[in-house]
């Protein structure tokens, strides 16, 4: 360790408050599709890494300029490029995804558009040890974490943060407005329904989540100072892994805070520090952008509408005081945590949800239209509108096709 900088409390967390809001111009777009992967022929099988990597190899650099990951279950997932605008973004991912799907076709597999796999046990195809050391991690707190590394998939929309105005524009505004309107993003694109003990879930893969840690899953603070907020947040959640020689294993209930001074293993590096910020999951995680994580993935090409969806809400002034006025009666401090339960477990059967995704999807798809993001997409958003919010429903209320699988694995 002598030749390793070790980060100091107060460093970690002006490092952490500083990284997670780099200020500047709004109006950059991506987006992080998810998928679980699967044969048709054998869909209870899970294809090995082996085969995901030579299903793929051969493709190089994606056309759109975005890259494809395998995570730790063996879901795919295809990182966009960075749009200068929704339309860039969407028109780049499409092109991409299209070459995916066709290089995976040609293999017999294909790309499942749901938020949860729930017929098929989570299992690791990777012994990459941060993934098995968060494995173990989650073992000791029952199956859900392991469930959700290995068996869910979502549309991960990315923003700028903002610049260090007061308005619309500004990283404090556009972090309030993220979290005022998450429960609603989560409530309408419920895509992995699910029913457990007696009660039905709509976004069982949220409910998943929340289920695991709570100190490093749950939505932080919202009204106060956003990088203060973030810091605080990020070094009070405790540690999923320590890197080392040996297996990265953790001592129950170390937090980064606690790490920073002194009861970890051995001294805390920048290296941890940034491993430890790329485990947490909260809905809207901020990474120097915002990340909105709350997204169960949708069929088809649906991933269309949540990211233009959320784009033109946080982008459009209009469509952002909006928003603001539709979820002005959820942002009550004493219920916020039940407002994303409730999202997960009822979806816009919950009346105040569907009344806020109302006005938002409305206040959207005019702002769309202002600006000019092309009839496809705008046709996506009406479409979506239609069948899904102006009926209080969701994607997982859709009839369930003719049984595939044997009984769900998932308990």
């Amino acid at each position: 360790m002598d030749d390793i900088a070790v980060l100091t409390e107060q460093a970690a967390e002006t490092y952490v408050a500083a990284a997670g809001f780099r200020v500047g111009p709004i109006g950059r777009v991506g987006v992080e599709l998810e998928y679980p992967v699967r044969d048709p022929r054998a869909p209870l099988a899970r294809p090995s890494i082996a085969r995901l990597t030579a299903a793929t190899a051969g493709l190089g650099s994606l056309p759109g300029g975005g890259q494809i990951t395998i995570e730790p279950g063996g879901q795919l997932e295809i990182s966009s490029a960075v749009g200068a605008s929704l339309s860039d973004c969407v028109s780049a991912a499409r092109t991409d995804l299209a070459i995916v799907r066709s290089a995976l076709s040609a293999e017999g597999l294909v790309l499942d558009g749901t938020g949860l796999d729930a017929h098929r046990r989570p299992e690791l195809v990777t012994t990459h040890p941060r993934y098995v050391a968060l494995a173990e991690y989650h073992a000791r707190s029952g199956g859900k974490g392991l469930a959700v590394m290995c068996n869910s998939a979502s549309v991960q929309v990315c923003l700028d943060a903002g610049d260090d105005s007061d308005g619309w524009a500004g990283y404090r505004m556009r972090w309030w407005l993220a979290d005022a309107i998450g429960p609603v993003l989560l409530a309408a694109f419920a895509n992995s329904p699910h029913a457990v003990r007696g009660t039905r879930w709509v976004s069982y893969r949220q409910a998943l989540r929340f289920g695991t840690d709570a100190s490093r899953t749950r939505a932080p603070r919202a009204g106060g100072e956003p990088r203060s907020d973030w810091a605080r947040y990020a070094l009070r959640a405790n540690v999923a892994m320590v890197a080392g020689p040996e297996p990265w294993l953790v001592p129950t209930g170390l937090t980064m805070r606690s790490w920073l001074r002194g009861h970890g293993p051995r001294p805390a590096t920048l290296e941890d520090l940034e491993r430890h910020l790329g485990t947490l999951v909260p809905p809207v995680r901020p990474r120097g952008y915002l990340e909105f994580r709350m997204i169960d993935q949708q069929p088809g090409d649906g991933w269309v509408v949540p990211l233009a969806v959320v784009t033109a809400l946080l982008d459009d002034p209009l469509a952002a005081d909006a928003a603001a006025a539709a979820t002005e009666h959820l942002r009550s401090p004493l219920r916020r945590h039940r407002d994303w339960v409730a999202a997960a477990r009822t979806g816009l059967r919950d009346p105040a949800l569907a009344s806020a995704a109302l006005s938002c999807f409305t206040a959207a798809a005019a702002a769309l239209d202002r600006r000019g993001a092309g009839p496809r997409i705008q046709q996506a958003v009406e479409t979506f509108i239609e069948r899904y919010v102006a009926r209080g429903a969701c994607p997982a209320d859709d009839p369930v096709p003719p049984a595939t699988f044997t009984e769900p694995a998932l308990g």
